[in-house]
């Protein structure tokens, strides 16, 4: 699937209301240009105001949706509540929620508790706010409906070093997890839950690194058509491969980190010297 082609899932559909945060770079703004492209209604929100109303603009230029947007700071309960608010007052419905919103940092475990609270304030509890703003509402509107929250592979596999960004992340997996549950457990509920879980790509994130695009990394526009494609496949867990990394190895990876528990390892042994023969040989039996 290009990320222009139309989609037969039926919340990605004409008339189509969608609210994605972090909406003004990156993955957030190419699921506003796929959701446009369906000729769905957006409602763009994002902390950079002044890059979500270019945004906005242009995706307003482009077509015949209605495109609003909201500057809004998803660490804050009062901010999200009103991001739900505007958009039904706005569209009368929601039928796709991205809690999309991210932020990287500098978060070691002896960190500064100030870095700390901004990552796990956006990344962790801005997606806890958007699934009990937006969920009941959703739930109660009797329509096909979806929330994809977006993960990170460090949540899973939780490698060393910014474990700020890791404790985030895995909290989401966690979160939305539990929706996932939660909706599933409610008679007749119309509302799904999918968790994506991006590869290595190249966003306003990685620019902070690096200027240009590496090899190995994948467009959002990529993530985004892979999305939808597993979407309409039924997929919980989105696990996107990049140009580096494949699905075997992702697998490979948090099969090993799972099985630190079961087999009483150190925590974290893939990056434990005394385990790199054995994690060589352990993707070697698979191919890899």
């Amino acid at each position: 699937m290009t990320e222009k082609s139309a989609s037969t899932h039926p919340v990605f559909q004409p008339g189509r209301v969608a609210v994605i945060t972090g909406a003004a770079s990156g993955i957030g703004l190419a699921a506003a240009d796929y959701c446009a492209a369906q000729g769905m209604h957006l409602c763009l929100a994002d902390a950079n105001a002044e890059a979500l109303e270019a945004a906005r603009a242009r995706l307003s230029s482009a077509g015949q949706a209605r495109v609003m947007a909201l500057p809004t700071d998803v660490s804050r309960r009062e901010a999200v509540e009103r991001l739900r608010d505007e958009a039904f007052r706005a569209f009368g419905a929601v039928h796709f929620l991205m809690n999309n919103a991210g932020r990287e940092g500098a978060g070691g475990l002896f960190g500064d508790p100030a870095v700390w609270d901004a990552i796990l304030g956006v990344n962790l509890w801005g997606v806890i706010h958007g699934c009990q703003a937006f969920a009941p509402a959703m739930i109660a509107q009797d329509a096909p409906s979806v929330i994809v929250n977006t993960g990170s592979k460090q949540g899973i596999t939780c490698p060393p070093g910014n474990t700020a960004y890791n404790v985030s992340k895995a909290g989401v997996k966690v979160v939305t997890e539990a929706l996932a549950h939660e909706l599933r457990s409610q008679r007749d509920c119309q509302v799904q839950a999918h968790l994506l879980v991006p590869g290595f790509t190249f966003t306003g994130l990685t620019r902070a690194r690096v200027d240009t695009k590496p090899p190995g990394a994948w467009s959002p526009e990529q993530v985004v058509s892979f999305m939808v494609e597993r979407m309409e496949a039924g997929d919980f867990y989105i696990m996107c491969p990049d140009n580096d990394v494949t699905r075997d190895l992702d697998n490979a990876r948090m099969l090993w980190a799972a099985m630190d528990i079961v087999e009483n390892r150190p925590p974290l042994s893939r990056w434990h010297p005394d385990y790199a023969e054995a994690f060589k040989a352990f993707l070697a039996d698979r191919g890899l």
